[in-house]
């Protein structure tokens, strides 16, 4: 009886020591910083945060998996949560280098829908969980251009819109968006980049801008081009313009003809050193309230059913975050979904050339 009794308190004890030695845990999330990871910082951090005691300490990256990898091969990982595109979570996953992840363990809707029934098709893939849906647009700057730009044609036309565009440094979107400027209806891209003609038509379209293009690479830059008049068009991330609009009151107008449409997800790397809190800090974050609350602060579409009817306005009460979405139906007419496929297999091989090109 004594024994029993004393295993139980020491049970007792180290459970509760447990809980002590977690909430005193720290946790990393990687993200692509500016007005992107300031709508999770007070949507999942925040509230994670004061729920379990656990602090989340972000980092900021460009994207790909290029630093996430070479901490798992150098088994020194730092990072124990990542935001990553579709291509890189199924890339990840098949090197290797990321943590598979049991859907069963998702919270489930408010209704009791399970989560793997109430996630957007898709979403939720072997190793990574999605939270946003977003795009690559481009905007211009209305007080700086006589004609309005309409379509993504538009972008490419020095003559008739003259100034200097601005491309992030990657091939993805970019190909894309040269083809169906050159005409190319958005269903037949990527049958089009699977062939040698399809590249080089791609290539030779941006060939007509390439000398009065400035290239960015996080997606905090494009709003600023803008704003500091280096550019009078740029391709950028269709939050980050949102945000200039409604929380700095810039005069940038989106054009959405031919916006390239993707998933954020959340990714675990391979011996990532607080796995268990990091598991938390996912099953949190992708719960239906949690996804609502993110699109309050940055307009890109929650990943879950039950998260729509629950977004509303914009954090200051006054614009209706609906018609901002990529996935509003206005927005969505011309819109190209990206081919994780397409780029998980050809990502290396369309860098190299994309570098190359750039160095001519």
């Amino acid at each position: 009886m004594k024994t029993g009794l004393k295993t139980v308190i020491a049970a007792a004890v180290a459970a509760t020591l447990g809980t002590s030695a977690m909430a005193q845990d720290s946790i990393t999330v990687v993200s692509w910083g500016g007005a992107y990871t300031k709508s999770q910082v007070e949507a999942y951090h925040k509230p994670f945060t004061a729920k379990t005691g656990i602090n989340v300490v972000s980092e900021d990256y460009n994207g790909g998996i290029a630093e996430v990898k070479a901490q798992v091969e150098a088994d020194n990982v730092t990072w124990d949560l990542i935001d990553v595109e579709l291509s890189d979570a199924v890339r990840g996953c098949d090197e290797g280098i990321f943590e598979p992840i049991d859907a069963s363990i998702l919270p489930p809707a408010p209704d009791g829908t399970p989560a793997e029934e109430d996630f957007l098709p898709g979403t939720i893939v072997e190793c990574a969980v999605a939270t946003i849906v977003w795009s690559t647009i481009y905007a211009y700057d209305s007080t700086k251009l006589d004609n309005k730009p309409t379509t993504l044609a538009d972008f490419f036309d020095l003559e008739g819109f003259p100034g200097k565009r601005g491309l992030r440094k990657t091939p993805k979107a970019n190909l894309e968006m040269a083809l169906i400027a050159d005409g190319v209806a958005p269903g037949d891209v990527y049958a089009m980049l699977e062939t040698p003609e399809g590249i080089e038509r791609a290539f030779a379209k941006l060939d007509t801008i390439k000398n009065d293009v400035v290239w960015w690479e996080a997606g905090a830059q494009p709003p600023q081009l803008l704003a500091d008049g280096e550019v009078v068009m740029t391709t950028a991330y269709n939050g980050r313009i949102f945000n200039a609009v409604a929380a700095e009151s810039k005069p940038f107008e989106i054009v959405w003809d031919g916006q390239i449409w993707d998933i954020d997800l959340w990714a675990i790397p391979k011996g990532a050193p607080n796995k268990d809190a990091a598991l938390e800090f996912l099953k949190f974050s992708t719960d239906t309230q949690r996804l609502a609350d993110q699109a309050k602060w940055i307009a890109y579409g929650p990943a879950r059913q039950s998260s729509a009817p629950l977004v509303g306005k914009y954090e200051d009460g006054k614009i209706d975050m609906g018609p901002q979405m990529p996935t509003a139906p206005e927005n969505l007419k011309t819109a190209l979904q990206n081919n994780f496929e397409f780029w998980a297999d050809n990502q290396d091989q369309l860098n190299e050339r994309f570098n190359a090109w750039l160095a001519q």
